[in-house]
C-alpha cells in the first residue's frame, strides 16, 4: 500500500511531508482504539535484546531525527519497533537552518539534511515523555548543543540535559557527530571529548544516586572519522565507561551519488551510507574486541542490511531514511525475516 501512496508523498516538500507523517503517527498514539489497531497490523515476532541493563523487545529501532519533538513516539511504538530515540533535543529552543534543508535524492534512496537541530526544546520535549508509556518499550533520548552555545561550554548543556531527561528516558545519548551544528564534531577529539566525559559521568552517577537506577549513556560517532581519531575516541569512551556507541551518523562525504541534489551541504543519509556505517560497525566491534555494545544505523533498507550490521557486531538496529523509501511496515518485514534464522 505504500508504494501506492508513496509517489503522492514525495510531490510535497520533504519537511512537509515529514511533518503530515509525523502528525499522523501523534494522533494515532492519542487514540487507544487506533494504538490497537496498530499494534494488530504490524505486530512482530518476539526478539529480545538485554543490553545497556535494558530489555528491548526486538532490535530494531528508530533512530533519533526523525521524532524530534517527542510528538509521535507512542504511535510510532505500535508499528513494530522495540524502542525509538527522540531527539536531537537542545535546551533551549531554536528554530534551525533556514530552508530549504532538507533533500530526497530518490536515484540514491538517499536524504540530504541540513536542519540544525531544530527543535522546541527540553522542557517541551520532556513534558511529552512524561505520563503513559506503552508496555515493553525502550525509550531514548539523543542530546545536542544550541546553536549559539560554545563549543568550549559544550558540557554545561549536555550536563543539564542530563538532568532533565534522566529521569524519563531509558538511556541517553551525545550527539557529538552531527555536521550541520558548527564546530560540533570538533568534540569528538580525544581531549576534548575526555573532558566532556569526565563531566557528564559524573552527573550520570549523580542522577542514578537520585534514581536509584542505572541511566545509561551512550555516544554517537560520525562515519567520517580516521582511524587514528576512531581509536582515539573509542580510548576515551571506554575509559570514562560509557555505556556503548552508536555508529554512525550522517556523512559529509559524496561518494557515487548521481541525483540531482548530491551537491547540497549536509548530512547524508540513506542507501549510500550503508557500506561506511556497517565499515564503522565491524572496526568498533574489532577494536573494542566487543566490549563495547554497538547500535548500528545508516542505509538499513532491508532485512539483509540488517544482518549484515548484526554480523558486523552491533547489538541494536535503527533505521529513519528506510522508512521514507519503504515505508512504515519495513520494521514488521525486518523482524519476519529475522525470525527465520
Amino acid at each position: 500500500m505504500y508504494r501506492l501512496f508513496r509517489p503522492i508523498l514525495f510531490r510535497f516538500d520533504p519537511e512537509i511531508a515529514h511533518d503530515f507523517s509525523l502528525s499522523c503517527m501523534r494522533l494515532a498514539g492519542a487514540s487507544p482504539a487506533l494504538r490497537h489497531l496498530l499494534t494488530w497490523l504490524y505486530q512482530t515476532p518476539q526478539k529480545p535484546v538485554n543490553i545497556f541493563g535494558l530489555t528491548f523487545p526486538n532490535p530494531i529501532g528508530i533512530a533519533a531525527g526523525y521524532d524530534k519533538d517527542g510528538l509521535a513516539w507512542r504511535g510510532l511504538s505500535c508499528i513494530g519497533f522495540g524502542h525509538v530515540e527522540v531527539g536531537t533535543v537542545t535546551l533551549l529552543p531554536q528554530p534551525g537552518n533556514p530552508r530549504p534543508r532538507l533533500f530526497r535524492l530518490p536515484e540514491d534512496r538517499a536524504l540530504i539534511n541540513r536542519l540544525g537541530f531544530p527543535g522546541k526544546g527540553a522542557d517541551y520535549v520532556k513534558k511529552k515523555l512524561m505520563g503513559w508509556r506503552p508496555n515493553n518499550f525502550v525509550l531514548g533520548v539523543n542530546l545536542g548543543i544550541n546553536k549559539d552555545t560554545l563549543v568550549e561550554d559544550a558540557a554545561e548543556d549536555y550536563r543539564l540535559l542530563i538532568c532533565i531527561f534522566a529521569s524519563v528516558a531509558d538511556y541517553l545519548v551525545i550527539n557529538v557527530s552531527s555536521p550541520n551544528t558548527l564546530g560540533l564534531r570538533r568534540l569528538q577529539a580525544k581531549h576534548t571529548l575526555d573532558d566532556l566525559l569526565l563531566v557528564l559521568n559524573h552527573e550520570r552517577v549523580n542522577q542514578q544516586i537520585g534514581l536509584n537506577r542505572s541511566v545509561p549513556l551512550l555516544v554517537k560517532l560520525a562515519p567520517d572519522l580516521t582511524d587514528i581519531e576512531l581509536d582515539d575516541a573509542l580510548d576515551v569512551i571506554l575509559s570514562r565507561e560509557i555505556d556503548g556507541v552508536i555508529a554512525t551518523n550522517t556523512t559529509v562525504t559524496r561518494r557515487n551519488i548521481i541525483s540531482k541534489d548530491a551537491r547540497e551541504p549536509g548530512g547524508l543519509s540513506g542507501a549510500p551510507l550503508r557500506s561506511l556505517s556497517t565499515e564503522m560497525v565491524r572496526k568498533i566491534h574489532h577494536r573494542t574486541q566487543g566490549r563495547l555494545p554497538i547500535i548500528g544505523v545508516g542505509g538499513v533498507m532491508s532485512v539483509d542490511d540488517v544482518r549484515e550490521k548484526l554480523d558486523a557486531g552491533a547489538a541494536l538496529i535503527q533505521i529513519y531514511t528506510g522508512l521514507i523509501y519503504e515505508g512504515p511496515g519495513l520494521g514488521k518485514r525486518v523482524m519476519r525475516g529475522l525470525s527465520r534464522f
